[in-house]
């Protein structure tokens, strides 16, 4: 796999001359294609040193900032003066589908207070530490079940479908109580609402099919309500009229497909580069307790939510040396944040025992992700028991073939064949 940065030249700011015009200046594509999974595009370190915040053209024609610096990206994270409401005009939105459809169903991931935060806290108590620690025996058993299917069916197997997909999609239906007999559904549905090709309409039918599953499951629950999540939020929330009923559809709808595209994405590349990093795998394998930093630094080394804090300014802001004038779209890139030496020195190197583990992988501020406790909770598992019980796991094919899914709001890997 060799690097394609989608803009050439060294600076991300260099003139695009075409035949027709030489005389304007038009900035570069974003998003740029990581050479490697296991690190950004080599583009950002560049960027970093000499361009914090540089100026691009989305793949939708829209032009957007940048930020490549931790310290700008925390600070803009935390920064009242900007929004995260895809309705903006220049919501630097990247899927040609995917502003439309945000600024239709308004997931409240696209909102800003008091919206973002009501529908927030109906999620929020969910996804405590305790709440989350209760589920570990739970998830465990899955881990080791979904493990045994493998080794019956004999090497080879995708560890994509086979396992990360499994494990990370039926976490949070389960957790919602929503019906786990399809989950190739709920990943189709995500690899289309979230890749940036896919039209306005193909989004909103994907995500139709899905809101249409769930709007059946609330005349059920409305008529008998269980103990799951999805019972506690039709019936203290939708039945009292604190949320309408579209609004439960997106809440419940972002909750499942962010949940599910990013651990799948983290299971199945942290496999892969302890696979690549032989060293630190034997070092896990030795000191399992170790598993919880070994996390920390994937999480931070792979950043799999790169571009998704995408952002709009509400007032004029000075960033880095650059005025952001309002209402102008700003992509806070976590990447880029996460990989900055002078925070994190030596940022490509796995390193377990880095003492900063103040990472962004899952955001900042008000919009940080209400899931981390639980996606921590499902890396340790499912790489704990892969590295247990699959002493001998190893590529199927040459490093090189892997197949990287650079279209998707989440980067991650098409397959990931392994053997034992």
């Amino acid at each position: 796999m060799t690097e394609t940065d989608a803009a050439g030249g060294d600076s991300i700011s260099a003139v695009i001359s075409t035949a027709a015009d030489t005389t304007r200046a038009e900035p570069p594509a974003f998003p740029l294609q990581r050479g490697c999974p296991f690190f950004p595009p080599t583009r950002y370190e560049t960027l970093r040193e000499t361009e914090p915040v540089a100026r691009v053209t989305l793949p939708t024609g829209r032009h957007a900032w940048i930020i490549t610096r931790y310290e700008d990206v925390r600070a803009l994270l935390a920064d009242p003066r900007v929004s995260a409401d895809a309705r903006h005009p220049d919501f630097p939105a990247m899927g040609v589908g995917e502003r439309e459809a945000a600024a239709r169903n308004r997931p409240f991931i696209r909102t800003d207070p008091p919206d973002h935060t009501r529908h927030r806290r109906m999620l929020q108590a969910e996804f405590t530490v305790r709440r989350v620690t209760n589920m570990v025996p739970t998830l465990t058993a899955y881990a080791e079940e979904l493990v045994d299917e493998m080794h019956a069916a004999g090497p080879p197997s995708d560890l994509v479908s086979a396992y990360a997909n499994r494990m990370s999609t039926a976490t949070v239906l389960n957790l919602m109580g929503v019906p786990t007999d399809d989950l190739e559904f709920f990943r189709d549905v995500t690899r289309i609402s979230g890749g940036r090709q896919s039209s306005a309409q193909e989004v909103q039918a994907a995500l139709g099919g899905m809101f249409a599953k769930f709007d059946a499951l609330i005349d059920r629950r409305l008529r008998e309500p269980g103990e799951d999540l999805f019972s506690r939020l039709v019936v203290n929330h939708l039945a009292t009229g604190a949320v309408t009923r579209q609004e439960l559809l997106s809440t419940v709808g972002i909750t499942i497909v962010a949940g599910r595209e990013t651990t799948t994405s983290m299971i199945a590349l942290g496999t892969l580069m302890l696979l690549e990093r032989p060293d630190r795998l034997a070092e896990l394998r030795e000191r399992p307790e170790m598993l919880g930093e070994a996390v920390e630094e994937l999480l931070r080394m792979l950043s799999v939510a790169d571009s998704i804090p995408l952002r709009v300014a509400t007032a004029d802001l000075e960033v880095g040396g650059v005025t952001i004038r309002a209402g102008e779209g700003m992509i806070l890139l976590l990447a880029g944040a996460n990989h900055d030496p002078t925070v994190f020195p030596n940022p490509t190197e796995l390193d377990f025992h880095r003492p900063d583990r103040h990472h962004l992988a899952f955001g900042f501020g008000i919009h940080q992700c209400i899931g981390q406790n639980l996606a921590r909770t499902e890396l340790e598992i499912a790489l704990g028991t892969l590295i247990r019980w699959t002493p001998t796991l190893r590529l199927a094919v040459p490093f090189d073939e892997l197949e990287l899914r650079h279209d998707a709001a989440t980067f991650g890997i098409e397959a990931l064949p392994v053997a034992w």
